[in-house]
């Protein structure tokens, strides 16, 4: 075989080439570990334990108590209670007082990629039941220590269980137990309250009767 300038040339060629392939193929690959990783990483949300000593640290920094919801995707009543605590009438007064903090919870076939890990057992740690239905909510001081929850006491008892559930509050006695809560757990003045009684107040249903 003679080789000849122009198959040197040749031969360079092909290997800068067969260079340049596998130089992309692993370009390439590691893009795709890289998209899946951050993927991964954007729908996986931060475990119950991590988001609890989250509020607690900002809690005891800014001296506020700590309202805790769980809530759902799919659930309609957790909706209201955020659009509630979030409504410009009473956003302020949420925010001067409370860290408010999430955990999503028992999901839906397919979206079970948006639960905390580990909310549920973070819900039975404080004596909520995951078949009493959501949203159920906690208050608690800057350590951790309930002040009360969703769970509005029967009268004559002294605590209430999933079937006392008052979920995002709407008729007039669950309203009212939940300002009581809010009551003792902030420096919310009357008037304030009065503003959050009147916003949660609307969430009452419609009655059939009344169209």
């Amino acid at each position: 075989m003679i080789v000849t300038d122009e198959l040197l040339v040749l031969i360079a060629d092909k290997c800068i080439f067969t260079k340049i392939n596998l130089t992309m193929k692993s370009l390439f690959t590691a893009m795709l570990v890289l998209l899946s990783f951050g993927t991964f990483a954007q729908t996986t949300p931060d475990s119950s334990t991590t988001v609890l000593n989250a509020a607690y640290a900002k809690a005891q920094t800014e001296h506020k108590s700590v309202l805790l919801m769980f809530h759902a995707s799919w659930c309609g009543w957790c909706k209201k209670m955020e659009a509630s605590i979030n409504d410009p009438a009473c956003k302020k007064f949420f925010d001067d007082n409370y860290v408010i903090v999430y955990l999503d919870i028992l999901e839906r076939a397919g979206k079970e990629n948006l639960e905390n890990p580990g909310g549920i057992n973070v819900m039975k740690s404080f004596n909520g039941d995951p078949n009493g239905g959501i949203p159920f909510w906690v208050i608690m001081d800057a350590s951790g220590k309930p002040y009360g929850n969703s769970y509005k006491p029967p009268v004559g008892a002294t605590i209430g269980t999933a079937k006392d559930n008052v979920g995002c509050p709407a008729e007039a006695d669950e309203v009212a137990y939940f300002i009581g809560l809010l009551k003792s757990s902030s420096k919310l003045t009357d008037s304030e309250l009065a503003v959050v009684k009147t916003r949660f107040e609307k969430n009452k249903p419609v009655s059939a009767s009344a169209n």
